[in-house]
């Protein structure tokens, strides 16, 4: 009887090979499927990507926090500037022209300093103000940078923050 129930238990399992191994197969390819599937992670945008991948726009300046973008003359203010990832770009005067005969648009060459945290931009974007910016922040909406510029009185020579914005 003993050899009745090693016959039957043998049986048994030998049914359940092929089941187990179709379940192991499945397993394993399912898991080498998994494995190799497409990684959707985009990798994160680098600091020329940032800029230069629309127009930017003067939104707002400031300094200590205090609002002095009415020190900045309005012709200046309504300027869109382009990046490209050459190096140059442009500076569209908008629809104020601050000096009469000017033309509507003109070349502006642009790079990152000190491990991209200055930003050079030739000629100077706004007046009184150098040709080098540290770069505060940089968004996909937004770009803010400091300067010492020189601001009409009472204000004199003051570090600047300017905001722009798509």
């Amino acid at each position: 009887q003993l050899f009745y129930y090693y016959i039957v238990l043998s049986i048994n399992f030998i049914t359940y090979i092929p089941i187990m191994k179709k379940l192991i197969f499945s397993t394993l390819l399912l898991s080498i499927l998994v494995s190799c599937g497409k990684d959707n992670d985009t990798p994160e945008k680098t600091k020329t990507d940032l800029l230069c991948q629309a127009n930017w726009k003067f939104s707002a300046a400031t300094v200590g926090g205090s609002d002095v973008s009415s020190q900045i003359q309005a012709c200046y203010k309504d300027n869109i500037i382009k990046f490209n990832t050459t190096g140059t770009g442009t500076v569209d005067e908008g629809a104020s022209i601050c000096t009469a005969g000017n033309p509507q648009t003109y070349n502006l060459t642009w790079n990152f300093l000190s491990g991209e945290t200055q930003l050079k931009i030739t000629p100077p974007l706004l007046p009184g103000g150098s040709d080098t910016y540290t770069v505060v922040s940089i968004s996909e909406t937004q770009l803010v940078a400091s300067q010492m510029m020189t601001l009409p009185a009472p204000f004199g020579s003051q570090t600047v923050v300017v905001t722009f914005v798509h």
